[in-house]
């Protein structure tokens, strides 16, 4: 029976990490896809080769047994006893119908599930000692495989990621309604169960992983929970105190202003800001930097009076 090079089927080396054995496998998966090769049997093949190394790659245990056995076959084939490698220790007793899963398109690929050699290591009826080499012991299994995970994005305004929004958007002709909590962050993916491409042979279908995208607003901005925007006071409201009119996302509010406020002074509005993602009582802050408006248009009077200020001062 011939020995599978995993590594080498999916282009990595033997110390490649997860995220490389996913990348180089989706890439493949896309290049051989039966949709893109229809009625190429070789490309066919090729789908169900690099299927089969990512089921064992991807998985913690399965690569674990396949490093051991491919050293030990190493071994024997160095030493020139490939013929008498022992089979049986390596295979699996029991039985059970495999499945495995498919992050790439989810079409019919028509192929009949996976080869001897993972039968052997992982599969149900394997080789034992006293068996012919070559001949396939069990049946066949059928691949179920699990639908293509999509990916989306969607575009909110500030305003929507404060309040909350129900969204609706077209898939594929499919209607969708989408609820999104307050708080929500830039760049936050939501997952949406079963969203994605159907599944192969009863598989079940993907999910669909959609980015959120909060734009910017004109007179926020976010950083975490915390807004920061300016505040405009008047320049007699700045030097003698009082009450100047600031825009919330929870509607306008006054805003006390303490005598002779320079500009720039930051005030602190606690529990203003956004709304903690999934806690609908908890928000973060507002921070409000004052702007002294420095009066235009003075009539000789006002302009007399400041003068006569100034004075006062020197």
């Amino acid at each position: 029976m011939e020995y599978k090079d995993y590594y080498k089927t999916l282009g990595v080396s033997k110390n490649a990490t997860k995220d490389e054995i996913k990348k180089a496998y989706r890439k493949l998966a896309v290049k051989y896809h039966p949709d893109k090769t229809k009625g190429n049997k070789e490309a066919e093949e090729k789908f169900k080769e690099i299927n089969e190394a990512n089921e064992v790659l991807s998985d913690d245990e399965k690569r674990k047994k396949y490093d051991q056995f491919g050293e030990n076959w190493q071994y024997y084939q160095q030493s020139g006893q490939e013929g008498g490698f022992d089979w049986s220790q390596y295979a699996r007793p029991g039985g059970g119908q495999q499945y495995y899963s498919y992050g790439g398109d989810a079409g019919d690929f028509g192929g009949t599930g996976f080869s001897d050699f993972f039968e052997t290591l992982f599969g149900g009826g394997g080789f034992g000692a006293t068996q012919t080499r070559g001949r396939r012991s069990g049946r066949t299994r059928s691949a179920q495989l699990r639908g293509e995970d999509l990916s989306a994005e969607m575009s909110i305004t500030l305003s929507d990621a404060y309040h909350g929004a129900e969204k609706i958007f077209d898939l594929d002709g499919q209607s969708i309604k989408l609820k999104i909590k307050p708080g929500i962050a830039d760049g936050q993916v939501l997952k949406l169960s079963g969203k994605g491409s159907q599944g192969y042979r009863g598989g079940t279908a993907g999910d669909l992983l959609l980015k959120i995208n909060v734009l910017s607003d004109p007179a926020f901005e976010r950083k975490g929970n915390d807004l920061y925007t300016n505040l405009n006071v008047n320049l007699y409201t700045a030097v003698l105190g009082g009450k100047a009119p600031l825009r919330t996302f929870k509607g306008t509010i006054n805003v006390t202003i303490p005598g002779e406020s320079q500009n720039g002074k930051v005030m602190r509005l606690q529990g203003m800001g956004m709304p903690v993602y999934g806690k609908s009582s908890q928000f973060g802050d507002l921070y409000a930097k004052i702007s002294v408006e420095i009066p235009s248009g003075l009539s000789s009077k006002e302009t007399e009076l400041f003068r006569e200020l100034q004075k006062l001062r020197k």
